[in-house]
């Protein structure tokens, strides 16, 4: 079977298995938009720069004392985004674009934006002309690639991830995305080698570890994927998936002590997260209870 071929049928014991993780597996496809690789692969090409208050301010300042300077507005633009606050982003994109209408950064900077707002025609368009005005551009490969996978489009966003790693090969979100892609299609062992090298470029992220973990658990590896989900609730203690998930291999491991204290630490999370619940209920948990969750 090749690597992109999709599975159209599953035998019972898989859809027994598939009902076991169904709750855990669910959210693995929306990790892709709040997840970034850090400084070696970054999304947006200024990445690195903090979305304080005072770091605005210092940019907005620049930005006055240089009006046409697409540069600086584009920074601007970059360090709104991080802070959430789009429309301002957008207003600085287009500024910048409108100063230079062969900024490449800033064409992929908006795309993001749109992206993140679930505007993705706007967002394909705009990596379109990114790619266009520069065929070696990372970023926008990567991002069309989400976009592409977004919109189910398996093919396309295959090709552009491949790209993205052919470009920057140090690209860690970009084998982390294309992992998600061979998840997707139930090609565990690919998904699972790319998210390895997600984690090998980058080991302060939870979410390659609670991806491999999945496709661990798809193939009845629960012990490496208790492994890996000891490394993400270490890496993001506040990540309720990765609590939930580890509360799952766990319980397939038989020890109850850990799962019910990983559901425990889920349900403190967000007390009304119905897998927690249920695998909490499922264990006899009791609340106020302390259980060793290492």
């Amino acid at each position: 079977m090749s690597p992109m071929t999709a599975v159209n049928s599953m035998s019972l014991s898989h859809m027994a298995r598939a009902a076991l993780i169904a709750a855990a597996i669910g959210l693995a496809g929306c990790q892709s938009s709040s997840f970034t690789a850090g400084p070696t692969s970054p999304e947006s090409e200024d990445s690195q720069l903090a979305a304080s208050p005072s770091n605005i301010a210092s940019l907005t300042s620049v930005v006055q004392r240089n009006p046409n300077d697409p540069q600086a507005v584009n920074m601007r633009g970059t360090v709104f985004g991080q802070a959430g606050r789009n429309q301002e982003a957008l207003t600085d994109f287009n500024k910048a674009i409108s100063l230079d209408p062969n900024y490449t950064q800033a064409y992929a900077n908006r795309a993001l934006i749109y992206r993140k707002t679930g505007k993705l025609d706007l967002a394909l368009a705009d990596y379109n002309k990114a790619i266009e005005l520069d065929q070696a551009y990372a970023v926008a490969y990567l991002g069309r690639g989400i976009v592409h996978r977004t919109q189910k489009q398996t093919l396309n966003a295959f090709n552009d991830f491949n790209k993205a790693i052919s470009i920057r090969p140090d690209n860690a979100q970009a084998y982390y995305n294309r992992g998600l892609l061979y998840q997707s299609q139930r090609q565990h062992r690919f998904a699972i080698d790319d998210f390895s090298t997600s984690i090998g470029l980058t080991q302060n992220e939870s979410e390659p570890f609670v991806a491999r973990a999945l496709s661990y658990m798809s193939i009845n590896d629960f012990k490496a994927a208790a492994s890996d989900l000891d490394d993400a609730v270490t890496a993001e203690p506040q990540s309720l998936q990765a609590w939930t998930s580890r509360g799952l291999a766990y319980e397939r491991l038989g020890d109850k002590e850990k799962a019910a204290g990983s559901y425990a630490k889920a349900i403190n999370i967000n007390k009304d997260h119905e897998p927690a619940k249920a695998g909490f209920a499922r264990l006899g948990g009791q609340m106020g209870r302390t259980y060793q969750t290492f």
